[in-house]
């Protein structure tokens, strides 16, 4: 009895945790932090960037 109490009690503290809103959303570094990670991702994919290996 006492194992599918625990496991109810772990899924819902689980599904609290999965719902809640992203944090990233809101946050302006983070989001300048994207933004400088893609902008570098882009610079090093470009097609006059490669060397061929």
């Amino acid at each position: 009895m006492i194992i599918p109490a625990v496991a109810a009690i772990l899924a819902s503290i689980w599904a609290i945790w999965a719902a809640r809103p992203p944090r990233a959303a809101t946050d302006p570094s983070s989001l300048a932090e994207h933004e400088r990670f893609r902008a570098a991702m882009e610079r090093s994919t470009s097609p006059d960037n490669r060397s061929g290996r």
